[in-house]
């Protein structure tokens, strides 16, 4: 199918991105990658009569360490978070699930910003950013403010994000001493969304877990922090039994809608093994055995 007609902006500010919403309401709509938007546009799921295209906008771009913490701009594209040696020393997590996401065609062009703005339960960085404990920065008409990724992603294509709000930057802190991280992620072929996914975060004292994080892709109607999976872990010596109490933890949770991936029970009992993999992986590359 091919998209109603729509007006097209190309702000070179974020003062003028903001201006923009503000005038056009529920009529505007962001632009940053376009690999979410413009697909819903064919079908005419989404149907904008503005188009407001921010990839001129520089001070989007790039990542820095600033005050103790990483900084993402939200138009920094999938490839530039692989090739960061900042993100690869600091948060490797990031750069490893990157390259997971899609094809390389669609990772030199999507964006950070655009897959957690877009709330799509399938996408990877909203499970990314839970586990990371990821800090976002919303500018519209009113200034700043900051929102926990926790108190961000509200259900299937619904984020805290106002109309007239643009995602400016991810905060995340750099990784700890003594933690590992892993994304684990079952995919069809190349390009597709996950069937299951899970990120784990876990940090080590001594053989004794310290303090854990595993959140999930694709098993709800957003991605989903497994607290009681967590519990498990803490204060504990992590064994095999131990993950598998985890992981059946992150299943109860799980509640994926079915599609040609699966049905529920599959989809639900992969997000068990995802969970599995992911704790594991973490482990080792915090220094455990």
């Amino acid at each position: 199918m091919i998209p109603p007609s729509f007006e097209y902006h190309a702000p070179g500010s974020v003062a003028d991105a903001i201006a923009l919403l503000s005038q056009y309401g529920d009529a505007a709509k962001i632009l940053a990658g376009g690999h979410s938007l413009l697909p819903m546009m064919k079908l005419r799921f989404a149907e904008p009569e503005h188009l407001v295209d921010i990839n001129n906008i520089d001070s989007l771009k790039g990542i820095r360490e600033e005050d103790g913490e990483i900084v993402i701009g939200s138009m920094t594209s999938e490839s530039a978070l692989i090739t960061s040696t900042l993100l690869q020393e600091k948060c490797p997590m990031l750069p490893e699930a990157a390259k997971m996401i899609a094809d390389p065609q669609v990772r030199n062009r999507g964006t950070i910003g655009g897959d957690i703005s877009h709330g799509d339960p399938g996408n990877d960085h909203p499970a990314l950013m839970l586990a990371l404990d990821a800090t976002f920065t919303l500018v519209g008409p009113n200034g700043a403010r900051q929102i926990a990724a926790a108190d961000f992603f509200l259900g299937t294509f619904f984020t805290a994000l106002e109309a007239d709000e643009i995602l400016t930057e991810i905060r995340i802190a750099p990784q700890a001493a003594n933690t590992g991280a892993s994304y684990q992620k079952l995919k069809r072929k190349t390009g597709d969304y996950a069937t299951a996914a899970a990120a784990a975060v876990i940090t080590l004292s001594g053989d004794t877990c310290q303090s854990a994080a595993i959140a999930l892709t694709n098993l709800g109607a957003t991605a989903m922090r497994a607290s009681a999976a967590e519990a498990v872990l803490v204060g504990q010596v992590i064994d095999e039994d131990l993950i598998k109490q985890a992981a059946t933890k992150a299943m109860e949770i799980c509640e994926p809608a079915e599609d040609l991936r699966g049905d529920a029970e599959y989809k639900t009992h992969m997000g068990g093994e995802m969970t599995r993999r992911a704790i594991r992986a973490a482990i080792k590359n915090a220094g455990g055995n």
